[in-house]
């Protein structure tokens, strides 16, 4: 019998363990600079105009420039990114 309860303690341990991913709101007066302060702490990926992209956790942002950090396959490097360059902000809203 313990080790029943032993395999469901765990079991549901382990299924509350995952993080609720947020839904996304835009309102008219948004833009990308407020969409990444809103996201602060929160990882996202930034589509650059040039094709490239960073995924990261949004960091510092301010008018003209986003702090992000723990780069994804560069973990031991941060990133600091102009506003202007960035073309969309790609954000998970599901698990």
């Amino acid at each position: 019998m313990n080790k029943y309860l032993s395999v469901f303690f765990i079991s549901t341990m382990l299924s509350m363990s995952h993080v609720v991913a947020e839904p996304l709101s835009v309102t008219g007066s948004d833009d990308i600079e407020s969409i990444l302060a809103a996201h602060s702490g929160k990882r996202v990926t930034v589509q650059m105009k040039s094709g490239g992209e960073f995924k990261g956790k949004v960091g510092e942002v301010n008018g003209d420039i986003v702090h992000l950090m723990e780069l994804t396959g560069k973990e031991f490097f941060d990133a600091v990114v102009s506003i202007n360059m960035i073309e969309a902000v790609i954000i998970r809203t599901r698990n």
